[in-house]
């Protein structure tokens, strides 16, 4: 679920938030330890008008991401982003089911654990060499495709 954050019609600022292209969609940034988190949210109204269906605060990922996918520079910034964070996601997907920490994952990659938490929030853009070791630290391999 996404969940709608809502301030009284008024919106936090930067450097707490930052609008996305000057749409309704907007970026948190939490930073919690070492850890910074990435929230997007949008404008209440705006995906109200556009008929997506609401919960009390929550609209189901893939209306919201239909009703952003109409907007041509949405799209291909999406588009552009999507493989990091299909790979971040597998990445966590593999550490989680496995049940190891970021700090195991990296003492068996040999990094630090820093390393590990930026690359998993998409902060960290990491090379294929490191992104190899992660993969046979997880007993996974890395395949490249060029479509």
């Amino acid at each position: 679920m996404i969940h709608v954050i809502v301030y009284d019609n008024m919106l936090m600022s930067e450097p707490y938030v930052k609008p996305i292209k000057g749409k309704d969609l907007f970026e948190l940034r939490i930073k919690f330890a070492s850890n910074v988190s990435r929230v997007f949210y949008f404008a209440y109204r705006q995906i109200m008008k556009e008929g997506v269906t609401m919960g009390k605060a929550e609209a189901k990922f893939s209306e919201v991401r239909e009703f952003l996918m109409k907007d041509k520079e949405f799209k291909a910034e999406y588009e552009k982003l999507k493989p990091r964070y299909d790979v971040i996601s597998q990445i966590i997907e593999a550490r989680t089911s496995q049940n190891i920490t970021q700090e195991e994952l990296a003492l068996r990659v040999g990094t630090q654990k820093s390393n590990i938490s930026r690359l998993e929030s998409g902060t960290y853009n990491p090379s294929l060499d490191f992104l190899s070791k992660i993969a046979r630290s997880l007993g996974k391999d890395v395949q490249v495709i060029l479509k």
